[in-house]
């Protein structure tokens, strides 16, 4: 039963595979397309039901109500914002190169999918299993910035190139420290095979510890730098530099109104669910149960709970933190985070050529805490201003 249960969504795909009959070529792409639909049912649906919670949870935080209005306790807000975005007229500017326009929400959504196709969801649950899963996540990852590009040049508006022109050079440069702290559970798992690093993380020490890379110093200094990197690539709080309002407006999305600004509303969700979701399979173990007497829930359920619990940290930020200056942005990435990446990597090192014992362990954890406290040092900023004085008028 527990089986059963564990397996399925598998096993109804063998089912309803098995009533149709046709050439090889044809089945390898019916079974696509059910991959395909059942991603986009449990997205969309999860987006549906981020867009309403995140609103509850900051309202919470902020003392106030979320949405209260449309439905039993404001849970069909995001149907009505689908029907109003889907009514309202869709303007694009009198000079604004058309084609580009109507096609940069549309590359920046499609990304957002692609990238959620190598996840392994559960045991057995990768939609689509590839050799090199993590390398094709970045590859394809990385044609956002094209799609930021297309939106701001594609509005004629300068504005919108501005913005463009910040959120590419941001997720650039957290583009490389996320690549790196990736590098470290690649070397050391010997795979760029999703499956294969989550199996990598199974099993427990001591017959309670689980063997999840985060529970090592390296990985939890890589997992933090990801986590923040991953941060500036979704464009979120405090993050959020190329939509600042007291500056820009919206950034590259100031010309678009409505589906197509909901596209990129929907883009976003997407893919901060995907980098979360690299995250659980990296760092967290991917669907493996913390306790090894918890091993009768499904898999896929752990891994939806890893899930939920990244996505709730990245709503807490966002109601906890300002939005921090485009400079303090682009010296924390190319000072701090970058040369720390590349610490997490010889700390990788360090302990699995120890032989991943305790001493490993140990030496692990100096070198981390060693390169930190350099480049704490090298960076201390208040020796390098005079105090402020403040004058008040009498």
């Amino acid at each position: 039963m527990r089986e059963f249960a564990d397996q399925i969504f598998v096993i109804a795909k063998e089912r309803l595979l098995s009533l149709v009959h046709g050439p090889a070529w044809f089945l390898q792409v019916f079974s696509a397309l059910i991959n395909i639909v059942a991603l986009l049912a449990v997205f969309l649906s999860l987006f549906a039901a981020m867009s309403v919670l995140e609103r509850k949870i900051l309202g919470r935080m902020q003392n106030r109500y979320g949405p209260n209005r449309v439905g039993p306790f404001g849970l069909l807000q995001p149907l009505a914002d689908g029907i109003k975005m889907l009514i309202k007229e869709d303007i694009v500017p009198a000079r604004a190169d058309a084609v580009v326009h109507f096609c940069a929400p549309i590359v920046i959504a499609a990304v957002a999918i692609l990238t959620l196709g190598i996840v392994p969801y559960g045991r057995n649950m990768t939609p689509f299993a590839i050799d090199g899963g993590i390398l094709f996540f970045f590859a394809v990852g990385s044609t956002t910035e094209l799609g930021v590009f297309m939106a701001g040049w594609g509005s004629n508006n300068k504005f919108s190139m501005l913005g463009a022109m910040r959120a590419i050079a941001q997720m650039v440069s957290y583009e490389l420290p996320l690549i790196i702290t990736t590098l470290p559970v690649v070397m050391v798992t010997g795979s760029l095979l999703p499956d294969t690093i989550v199996a990598a993380q199974g099993g427990y020490a001591l017959g309670f510890v689980p063997r999840w890379f985060v529970l090592t110093p390296w990985g939890a200094a890589a997992f933090i730098l990801f986590f923040v990197s991953a941060l500036v690539e979704s464009n979120r709080t405090p993050f959020d530099v190329p939509e600042g309002e007291s500056e820009i407006v919206a950034g590259h999305m100031t010309e678009y109104s409505g589906f197509k600004y909901a596209t990129f509303f929907l883009a976003e969700y997407l893919g901060m669910f995907a980098v979360s979701g690299l995250a659980v399979t990296l760092f967290l173990g991917g669907w493996h149960a913390p306790l090894p007497w918890l091993n009768f829930v499904p898999s896929y359920l752990w891994f939806f709970a890893k899930l939920g619990v990244l996505l709730f940290v990245f709503v807490w930020i966002r109601g906890t933190l300002p939005r921090t200056r485009v400079d303090q942005v682009m010296n924390f990435a190319w000072k701090f985070v970058l040369p720390m990446a590349f610490a997490c990597f010889v700390a990788a090192a360090v302990w699995y050529y120890a032989g991943r014992r305790m001493s490993g362990w140990l030496w692990s954890l100096a070198v981390t805490v060693i390169f930190y406290f350099i480049l704490s040092q090298l960076l201390q900023t208040r020796k390098k201003f005079a105090p402020r004085t403040y004058r008040f008028a009498e």
